[in-house]
């Protein structure tokens, strides 16, 4: 890790901040970007409140609060493109995951911003993010392209629709989306078709598919064709796909074996080895632990705040996997460009 290195992706973290908070940097600055990303660094670092860490907070709030959250997701998305363009991506096939990750909020639950919880362990509520990850084998960089916040009550084809647009002119071509079993939504699978979306999704044990895997033999797989009809806007549309069944299929990781019933709108998919297909969507789990590694505590219980933060780690993790894995652990990395932040912050102050 070369000192040019780190001050490469040092400013590429400021230039995010700068977008996404609506600071000109060309200006002088009470506080500047330099010195809040320094401060967001280190509490990633420490993983803890960025007051614990620097005396820059209520000038960070004041900056989110005053921002919009179109202005952070295009911010981060700038940085996505960079990175497309440096990595090549625009040349490669890519298999794309997409999930919904959350954080804990523990106070008075209301308003559309916090989807409320059980309570279990303290955790009165959730704040939900969706996240379309890479998850292709031959991408090494396997990082969170885009995430956008949930509120309750939003409209699940539309928001995948609309980060699925900016997305496709990052790659040449989206060979495969997955998704787990909550997403198993008829809008959502007509929508994906009609934008040729290609799709592989979990679907949720039911009662009505269980006439048709009770009757195969153990480790028996069939694909049959499925036709389905949607109501929207006061039309009945016809869409159909493959739904796949896989009676008793031995998992090496749990020794135990299980039943699979997936929805598809590939052919392909549907009759290949649609297991091992799935489980790459397993890494959009791994990114998540990983991120948590850079965990910026906070208690606002406002998404704005929440989504900026969220962001911040997204972009530390990603600039990680995609300049410095092979060389440093994650941890290694985030207290590397911490001290380098400090002594650009400390070298500032002794030159004004």
């Amino acid at each position: 890790m070369t000192l040019v290195r780190i001050d490469n992706n040092f400013e590429a973290l400021r230039i995010f901040l700068d977008r996404a908070l609506g600071i000109d940097s060309s200006k002088p600055q009470i506080v500047s970007g330099q010195q809040l990303t320094a401060a967001l660094i280190s509490a990633a670092s420490h993983n803890t409140y960025v007051e614990t860490v620097s005396d820059k907070a209520d000038t960070l709030n004041r900056r989110i609060k005053s921002s919009i959250v179109s202005m952070m997701t295009y911010a981060y998305f700038e940085q996505i493109r960079r990175l497309a363009k440096i990595k090549k991506w625009a040349d490669k096939n890519v298999i794309l995951a997409i999930d919904y990750t959350d954080e804990d909020f523990y106070g008075d639950v209301q308003g559309f911003d916090i989807h409320g919880w059980t309570g279990e362990h303290g955790v009165t509520g959730k704040f939900k993010f969706l996240t379309c990850s890479i998850v292709s084998n031959d991408i090494p960089e396997k990082i969170p392209l885009l995430s956008v916040p949930i509120m309750l009550g939003h409209y699940k084809s539309h928001v995948i629709k609309y980060m699925l647009n900016q997305i496709v002119p990052l790659f040449k071509k989206i060979d495969l989306i997955l998704f787990d079993r909550g997403f198993y939504d008829k809008d959502l699978m007509y929508e994906l078709s009609k934008s040729e979306y290609p799709y592989l999704i979990f679907v949720p044990k039911q009662r009505d598919k269980q006439e048709i895997l009770y009757p195969l033999e153990n480790e028996e797989h069939i694909a049959i064709q499925n036709k389905f009809s949607i109501n929207k806007n006061k039309t009945k549309y016809i869409d159909e796909n493959y739904l796949v069944f896989l009676k008793q299929i031995f998992c090496k990781k749990t020794e135990e074996y299980y039943d699979w019933i997936f929805a598809t709108n590939v052919e392909d998919v549907a009759l290949g080895d649609i297991i091992t297909t799935y489980k790459k969507r397993w890494n959009i789990e791994t990114l998540f632990r990983i991120q948590d590694e850079a965990t910026i505590k906070c208690k606002s219980t406002d998404l704005q705040t929440r989504y900026f933060i969220f962001l911040f780690t997204q972009l530390l993790q990603a600039n990680w996997m995609c300049f410095f894995k092979e060389e440093v652990s994650f941890k290694k990395f985030i207290i590397e460009i911490e001290a380098f932040g400090q002594r650009k912050n400390a070298k500032n102050k002794t030159c004004d």
